[in-house]
């Protein structure tokens, strides 16, 4: 059990799986506020071709809040961790949409090119080891990676201010991940 990042193929985000927890009212919501907008629809891509992104979301946010909170503003921290759907789509700031979800009031929609931007600035300021860092998306890819001996052997190799925080380091690059997947895929990804 636990909260898991996860993608969101084409078919679940359109509603025609609802049975199995689809996000047509999310889908529907997005597009009436892209609309308001004077934007098109979003159109999610046709996904990773059978596999997905997910990731469990499971060590303590604390330190990497409390880093967050030293180095972005309160609109770029809701931009780069406070959604509860992010979107490839660029948007100038997060979208609130009044639809609810098992873990919250509302839904909100971030956009993956903001998001992998300050992914990418954190991940700098941490010394991040990105080439090093699992990126192709298989599941659970960087939550066993992080608590696997691979991290470890990284750490001995490539110390710095990234292994002194490993639960801040993985959180990240999960978002960054997460980022980079939804673009090269055109498909959301939300928490499950």
């Amino acid at each position: 059990m636990g909260v898991y990042l996860v993608s969101i193929d084409a078919r679940e985000w359109l509603g025609e799986d609802e049975g199995e927890g689809g996000h047509g009212a999310v889908a529907s919501a997005l597009d009436g506020e892209l609309r308001r907008r004077g934007l098109p629809p979003f159109e999610p891509g046709p996904g990773a071709g059978g596999g997905w992104f997910e990731e469990k979301v499971s060590p303590s946010m604390k330190g990497f809040d409390a880093f967050c909170r030293d180095r972005l503003t309160e609109a770029e921290r809701e931009t780069f961790y406070g959604w509860t759907v992010l979107v490839p789509l660029s948007l100038e700031e997060p979208i609130p949409l009044p639809v609810g979800s098992a873990y919250a009031d509302e839904t909100v929609v971030a956009g993956a090119p903001q998001v992998l931007a300050l992914g990418e600035r954190l991940a700098g300021i941490l010394g991040l080891p990105l080439d090093a860092i699992p990126a192709t998306g298989a599941n659970l890819e960087l939550s066993l990676w992080f608590m696997e001996d691979q991290v470890r052997r990284t750490v001995a190799a490539r110390p710095g201010a990234w292994a002194e925080d490993l639960d801040t380091a993985f959180y990240v690059a999960v978002y960054l991940r997460a980022a980079q997947y939804a673009l090269r895929y055109g498909c959301p990804v939300t928490y499950s």
